[in-house]
């Protein structure tokens, strides 16, 4: 076969996803560094799988009632939904291009003597003739999770808890593009970055939530020397807040729990002069990662890697090791919407409580390392109550030799030890952080 094309990609991409179960980020990665497509095509391509990802609700809603047989070769779902994005999201791209091109996907990835293409054909022109549907507006939660494509539960869950309005200002703002933003290194020089950026044509604006971060126009800041020098990371402008809420005085001997994939860690470690941060996680191939990033951003030397469950950490550290401890704990992930949209499908209300579960027996062993008077910052990128306000409450209840100590974190004040970013509030990841003291 001749050179794939940036459709033929992105449905390769999007069968692992939806057959396989693939994470969408892992599967594109691997499908373009195969591929020989120009940055056009791979952003084409980019675009197509996380926004068929991102709208599969909706997508399927469309054709729900259009498809009259079981469609029994594994292409010509996620072919259908991938076409229906382009008709209804992309309006640079004619209706007849999108056709052509779904038949031509069709032969090819069709089995031999398959009809598949003739499938694909009428039932994408049966859309075009119908055009977009919604329930009705008075199905309240049925219509918000076909109109935003969220599962109804969770729906439920927001409405709950925030109200209509506000669950519809949190849902509408899921389905906008990420922002691009980077965190300066401490070490560099942020008039030189900032600059240079600017040559660069990245437009960097300041973060609403910090000074440590910028804002740029668009992405690609990986592949420049700035970023390969370790001059600035890429990160979320919420995640930089959880490390700026410890107080450090440099000498600290600290404890990442659950540190992989190592933003927060080497983070961190910038904010030491003598000290060192000990790194934490279950997974060996997690914990290269952590060491990749820490050598990009200079800062190896004062990174200490261990391969072990942080529930494993009082058996293995004596009492009162560490001044400082993070725990950014393992989550339903449900503030990363925007940027992750598979977690919407794959998460349910049960998975809730049983994280509840692991983040209060990490926060239960790890305390116990912890140094008279010293800090312990509780972290999640979810906005679920049943992992951030309830494990809060559960573990002072459990442990009444910790005390929530109000803080300060980028330009944001936490005066009852506890701040919660929801994605509507500055088109941030959505972010839990809780600050306590051993009281002495």
């Amino acid at each position: 076969m001749t050179d794939k094309s940036a459709r033929f990609i992105a449905l390769e991409t999007l069968i692992h996803i939806f057959n396989d179960g693939s994470y969408s980020n892992i599967s594109l990665n691997n499908s373009l560094r195969n591929s020989s497509l120009s940055e056009t095509d791979r952003n084409f391509a980019t675009r197509l799988v996380y926004g068929t990802v991102q709208y599969k609700i909706y997508l399927e809603f469309q054709l729900h009632d259009l498809i009259k047989t079981k469609l029994k070769e594994d292409y010509l779902k996620p072919l259908l939904l991938m076409s229906a994005y382009q008709l209804f999201f992309m309006d640079k791209v004619p209706n007849r291009a999108v056709l052509n091109e779904a038949n031509i996907l069709a032969k090819q990835f069709g089995k031999r003597n398959s009809t598949g293409y003739k499938i694909v054909n009428g039932i994408l022109r049966s859309l075009i003739r119908r055009g977009p549907v919604l329930p009705e507006k008075e199905q309240q939660i049925n219509y918000l999770s076909v109109k935003e494509s969220v599962p109804e539960w969770l729906v439920k869950y927001l409405v709950d808890h925030w109200g209509i309005e506000r669950t519809e200002s949190i849902l509408a703002s899921i389905n906008e593009p990420a922002k691009n933003t980077v965190r300066l290194s401490r070490l560099a020089n942020p008039t030189e970055v900032v600059s240079e950026l600017n040559e660069l044509g990245f437009s960097p604006q300041p973060s609403q939530l910090t000074s440590e971060e910028l804002v740029l126009d668009h992405g690609g800041v990986s592949s420049t020397d700035l970023f390969k020098s370790g001059k600035l990371t890429i990160q979320d402008e919420a995640a930089s807040l959880a490390v700026s809420a410890f107080d450090f005085t440099g000498n600290e001997k600290v404890l990442d729990a659950c540190s992989a994939p190592g933003g927060k860690t080497v983070q961190i470690a910038e904010k030491l002069d003598s000290g060192t941060v000990t790194a934490l996680d279950i997974h060996a191939n997690k914990l290269r990662l952590v060491k990749q990033n820490a050598e990009r951003m200079n800062v190896a030397e004062r990174v200490i890697t261990k391969e072990m469950d942080a529930r494993m950490g009082d058996s293995k550290f004596s009492q009162n090791s560490f001044d400082k401890i993070l725990v950014d704990a393992p989550c339903s992930g449900l503030g990363l919407l925007r940027r992750k949209p598979e977690i919407r499908y794959n998460k349910s209300l049960a998975d809730l409580t049983k994280l509840q579960q692991i983040q209060l027996a990490i926060l239960d062993h790890v305390s116990q390392l912890l140094k008279q008077n010293g800090e312990l910052v509780y972290s999640t990128c979810t906005i679920a109550s049943e992992e951030d306000e309830d494990v809060v409450e559960i573990f002072l209840k459990e442990h009444p030799e910790f005390e929530l100590r109000s803080f300060t974190t980028g330009n944001m004040d936490a005066p009852n030890g506890l701040i919660k970013l929801l994605p509507d509030s500055y088109g941030s990841d959505g972010f839990f952080i809780a600050k306590f003291i051993a009281r002495g």
